[in-house]
């Protein structure tokens, strides 16, 4: 345990910018947190300052690092983002007093349970059941969205489980750009780019700095929007355009669909897209592939409430348009 708290704090604990692209605190305040825990272990000590932020006593707050340092022990990974590290102190906690809890998680500037998507309906797991991969996209462009339903993404190569994966020849293409630009070679550059594009990356320029990513292209889990053609489609896509144009998102990753489209779910600055698309009444929950209690009680909200698509008494489901235009 010690090591394993040891070896995150070496890792995060790093001078950053003080927030994300989400708007929550960077993985210091994780790391913190992990030192913490470590220095209990040694001195069976809280830290100094702790009492100010709770109302228990502490003895009481003592019972709770020791709670933390194996709930921390038995993760498996331990908490990575403010976002698991909250989840993992309000599931451990979740007996004790609301203003403890909270206090708590205060105290380090890790996010409180109302800024947490997927606790409305209790506890949410730290590592979703079938989640396969998790990736943090660059700011989204309102062309990336293609529909109610499906978006393209782009990852910087920077992220962690990115650096592994980039092609050598698509990082020669990017170094070999860059000299073209810097020459003004502007007909090479654009050669290259079109190289690395066929294999899957590009360079994108965020606030003037051109950064290498990863495209994948995204179907949302669980829900499905009407088409383009039909009544709500365009509305739709204007939602989702709304939500995430120029907006970091996170994508837990379940599966791949027969069009090679990562099947996942979205988040973007502590909204449950798919939430929010079903409460308008701009999409089906897809019961075909997904049979997640709160999305079937969320579209019946819609539907009681008569918004979006559901002003009318019997819209046409998308996958029934599909069958018929074939």
């Amino acid at each position: 345990m010690g090591n394993v708290l040891r070896s995150l704090y070496g890792v995060c604990c790093k001078p950053s910018a003080e927030s994300d692209s989400l708007g929550h605190h960077t993985t210091v305040a994780v790391s913190v947190l992990a030192q913490d825990l470590y220095n209990f272990e040694i001195t069976s000590k809280v830290p100094e300052g702790l009492a100010k932020h709770v109302v228990s006593s502490k003895k009481a707050q003592a019972n709770w690092y020791k709670k933390l340092s194996t709930a921390w022990r038995e993760a498996k990974p331990p908490p990575i983002t403010p976002e698991e590290a909250s989840r993992l102190v309000i599931q451990t906690l979740k007996r004790h007093q609301k203003a403890d809890v909270e206090g708590l998680l205060s105290f380090y500037g890790l996010p409180l349970p109302h800024s947490l998507v997927g606790l409305t309906d209790g506890d949410a797991p730290l590592r979703p059941q079938g989640l396969k991969f998790e990736l943090h996209t660059i700011p989204v462009d309102a062309k990336a969205v293609a529909d109610g339903d499906t978006i393209t993404v782009y990852v910087s190569v920077e992220d962690p489980r990115e650096a592994a994966l980039v092609p050598r020849e698509v990082q020669t293409a990017s170094v070999q750009r860059s000299k073209a630009r810097a020459q003004r070679n502007y007909v090479k550059a654009d050669e290259l780019q079109d190289k690395m594009v066929a294999a899957g990356y590009r360079v994108i320029s965020i606030h003037n700095e051109e950064v290498l990513a990863r495209k994948y292209r995204i179907r949302l889990r669980g829900i499905d929007a009407p088409e383009s053609a039909m009544p709500y489609g365009k509305e739709a896509k204007e939602e989702l355009v709304k939500i995430v144009q120029g907006k970091n998102l996170k994508v837990l990753v379940f599966d791949e669909d027969r069009y090679g489209r990562c099947v996942g779910d979205i988040y973007c600055n502590g909204i449950f897209v798919q939430e929010v698309m079903l409460k308008k009444g701009l999409v089906w929950h897809y019961t075909a592939y997904d049979s997640r209690p709160q999305f079937d009680k969320w579209e019946k909200e819609a539907r009681a409430k008569r918004i979006g698509l559901w002003a009318s008494s019997n819209p046409e489901m998308p996958w029934d348009w599909r069958k018929n235009k074939a």
